[in-house]
């Protein structure tokens, strides 16, 4: 039996028995609501718990700091965003001494997609 139908059949048990009960977290959990309950049968359960909301974007700045921790002591030239990847990034380019750095920074999570590092002649 799949995971979803066995969780849908003991919240549907859970609440006709707590509803036969009269119970007030019976009718909270027959709602939606994501409480849990012992049931006659001494089973607890939990209805689904609500959606996670999506992360905020990771901004530019953001994007900075966490280039400059892949490259300390670097200093950065030039901040710009584009498409790499199949993600929206901030493409950070940093110089340290002769070598030029570019380091793109998914604006979705915040991770580094991809990392360049070339010589300055």
């Amino acid at each position: 039996m799949k995971k979803t139908h066995l969780i849908a059949r003991i919240t549907l048990a859970a609440a006709g028995t707590a509803a036969l009960l009269g119970t007030v977290a019976g009718t909270a959990l027959a709602s939606g609501a994501t409480t849990t309950t012992a049931t006659a049968a001494g089973i607890a359960t939990a209805a689904a718990p609500a959606a996670v909301a999506p992360a905020a974007p990771v901004s530019c700045a953001k994007a900075v700091r966490i280039a400059k921790k892949r490259v300390p002591g670097a200093r950065v030239s030039e901040v710009e965003r584009e498409w790499e990847h199949s993600h929206r990034v901030c493409k950070v380019e940093l110089e340290k001494g002769r070598w030029e750095y570019d380091v793109y920074v998914s604006q979705r999570t915040g991770k580094i997609v991809k990392f360049k590092r070339e010589w300055d002649d």
